[in-house]
């Protein structure tokens, strides 16, 4: 292979994984952000850092791709920037449980809506099942909460 388009693969590869290290340090702050909105109850908020991070996610995607490619034309280079690699590795890690904690915030949240709704309506939360056709049951409780 010609010395000028090694070097281009090179250059190539070391750019999609620099790109990547941007990428992944961005999505760290979304799922911040996405905390925060959590947190703080903030529809809007939430929705953009939602967004954003299916935009992220995507974007990594697609740079892994290249990276995987570029990396079989430039072993030399990805052999250098394996460390690189391994920091990007280790951020990932860190957004999965990042986003993992966000999860687990959601499903906390999704739980207390639902037993509001519960007592609201008269009905018990742990006594709803899903029919055949899909549909949501429940059980009405056996006392009215009021009559009008």
């Amino acid at each position: 292979m010609k010395p000028s388009l090694q070097a281009e693969l090179d250059h190539a590869l070391t750019a999609a994984v620099e790109e990547m290290r941007l990428a992944v340090g961005d999505l760290m702050d979304t799922l911040n952000t996405e905390r925060n909105a959590l947190e703080s109850a903030d529809v809007n908020a939430l929705n953009q850092a939602g967004s954003s991070k299916h935009e992220l996610m995507l974007r990594l995607e697609q740079l892994d791709s290249e990276r995987v490619q570029l990396s079989q034309g430039a072993p030399e280079a990805s052999r250098e920037l394996a460390p690189k690699w391994q920091e990007i590795l280790q951020s990932l890690r860190a957004c999965e449980q990042l986003n993992q904690r966000n999860g687990t915030l959601v499903g906390i949240r999704l739980q207390q809506v639902r037993k509001a709704l519960a007592v609201l309506t008269g009905n018990e939360a742990e006594a709803s099942v899903y029919g055949r056709a899909g549909d949501l049951r429940m059980s009405l409780r056996s006392q009215t909460l009021a009559e009008a």
